[in-house]
């Protein structure tokens, strides 16, 4: 299902879209219900990110109701796409005042839960990793490179070696009972932010590539997926049963979703 402001949409809606590419977004899990896991935050994301692309302000009440309408008949997990563009931006007057339009688009959403990770590293780092946006080629060629290389996924790091994130999750490791976010320019996850409410000690550190062999187990968090084991970085293998693991995924698993 694809809408635009609400309506179905044409190929020349989406025109600008696919050959301008400048937007922002955010996603979501849809339960049954209309119900999603920190809606606040996705509109608080939204309304951020459209200030910083379009430097102006989202409506995040009709962003309300535009998902709403697209969900109301759904029965089952569905994965919502908030993509937020201008139709009439041009890319040689991209300055312009702009008047952004939404667009909601659904997918099935994953069966939970999935296997364990095995990711590999790459020296890389997002175009403003701050921002939610619309520009993923970069990244996606990390995720198939590595996969080709027999991995599952691609997880970034400074030219350091210091860890950031996914190419499309958050990544965070376990030291005794303490989670460590990595520090850095990543883009802050709505799925870290509620695991990070429900687990303390919770920290943003430092971490090393060459250094994660001291953690005892590792974990990507999406919105897709809630908590999803790392079971491998660069052959380095991690304690996929650390009973860690399961306590967050249910306490995630857990919160009350908001109704839209």
């Amino acid at each position: 299902m694809a809408e635009l402001n609400g309506s179905p949409i044409d190929g020349e809606d989406l025109k600008s879209l696919a050959l301008v590419n400048y937007a922002h977004f955010t996603s979501m899990r849809i339960e049954a219900g209309c119900r999603v896991r920190g809606w606040d935050l996705h509109m608080q994301r939204l309304a951020r990110d459209c200030m910083t692309v379009f430097g102006t302000q989202l409506d995040t009440e009709n962003v309300r109701t535009l998902v709403a309408q697209a969900v109301e008949q759904l029965q089952t997990p569905t994965t919502v796409r908030v993509t937020v563009f201008d139709p009439g931006l041009e890319m040689g007057r991209t300055g312009a005042k702009a008047n952004p339009d939404v667009l909601v688009t659904t997918r099935p959403a994953a069966t939970l839960p999935l296997p364990a990770l095995k990711v590999a590293t790459v020296a890389f780092s997002r175009e403003l990793p701050h921002v939610k946006h619309a520009g993923l080629m970069a990244s996606l060629y990390q995720r198939r490179v590595a996969q080709q290389a027999g991995f599952d996924d691609a997880l970034f790091t400074e030219t350091n070696g210091d860890v950031t994130e996914g190419v499309t999750w958050n990544v965070a490791f376990i030291d005794a009972d303490q989670i460590i976010w990595p520090s850095g320019n990543v883009l802050p996850g709505i799925t870290a932010a509620l695991i990070a409410r429900l687990h303390q000690p919770s920290v943003s550190a430092r971490v090393n590539a060459a250094e994660i062999h001291g953690m005892q187990a590792a974990f990507a968090t999406n919105v897709s997926y809630g908590v999803r084991p790392i079971g491998a970085i660069d052959g380095h293998q991690f304690d996929t049963s650390h009973p860690l693991l399961a306590e967050l995924s249910e306490k995630y698993l857990a919160i009350e979703p908001d109704q839209i």
